[in-house]
């Protein structure tokens, strides 16, 4: 995306109203899953420039101005299975830091030992956020992961179901929630790219293109050695129904005793 059509988009959504949205874990997934043994301890942060300044309807609390900071661990079961649990925090809007909610998210991928020529995992994540913060409280997402590494580009597309166990969304049923990443390894260390995530409504009728949820920008992962992660983005609200400006940073280190994985392009987990 050329830099004056990039600073246009920014300009048209810091002029749209604003509604509430969770943005506590921005990231798309690689089909990688840790290793046996191996454990990754991650830190989400994100700080919202441009979002709900009031009160939503739904009675969640302002966005503007608020620091989200998860914490994720994943531990590796089996060469393709993994469990990973979140804790989900928050300041801003006049509060201090709060606690938000926690989810848990096992794995499962296709194994490298099958050669398939991309990538694939599922997971499953399940859990609770604080009503103040999100209007349905218990939540489930099913999560296809596909990925590939062809040369120097990398891609992976999540093709996301989310379902509210409770509070008004229940009535929606399933949600098709996409992500999509791509980027081009400019050196073995750094890959650069595009990230898009979106949210489009019920899987039997998704909603009004301004009722829906779309943000894209630009993203930088570092290669750092195989024990380490890092990502670095910000993602710009495509609609009124977005949090306009996010600028978000992932940081990861890997932990244990089990194989260690392979230092390859930056783009994978």
């Amino acid at each position: 995306m050329r830099i004056p059509l990039l600073l246009a988009v920014v300009f048209l959504a810091a002029a749209s109203p604003l509604a509430a949205q969770d943005n506590y874990e921005i990231q798309v997934y690689p089909a990688e899953t840790m290793a046996p043994g191996r454990t990754m301890v991650e830190l989400h942060s994100n700080y919202t420039f441009s979002g709900t300044r009031d009160v939503a309807s739904d009675g969640t609390r302002s966005t503007v101005h608020t620091w989200h900071e998860t914490i994720e661990i994943t531990q590796g079961i089996t060469p393709w299975f993994e469990t990973g649990f979140y804790i989900f925090t928050s300041v801003g809007g006049g509060y201090g830091p709060q606690w938000v909610g926690d989810h848990i998210r096992p794995r499962i991928r296709v194994p490298e030992s099958w050669h398939w020529p991309v990538g694939v995992s599922l997971s499953a994540e399940i859990g609770y956020q604080r009503r103040v913060y999100s209007a349905d409280t218990w939540t489930v997402e099913l999560r296809p992961i596909l990925d590939q590494q062809l040369g120097r580009w990398y891609w992976s597309f999540n093709p996301t179901l989310d379902r509210a166990l409770h509070g008004p969304g229940t009535s929606q049923g399933l949600v098709f929630s996409p992500n999509f990443k791509v980027g081009y390894d400019f050196t073995s260390r750094v890959n650069a790219g595009l990230e898009y995530y979106g949210s489009l409504g019920p899987i039997d009728g998704f909603d009004p293109v301004h009722l829906q949820q779309h943000q894209l920008g630009p993203a930088l992962d570092l290669n750092l050695g195989p024990d380490w992660e890092f990502n670095l983005g910000a993602v710009v609200g495509l609609t009124g129904s977005t949090d306009r400006l996010i600028v978000k940073m992932i940081l990861g280190r890997r932990f244990g005793f089990g194989r260690r994985e392979k230092e390859g392009p930056a783009g994978p987990r």
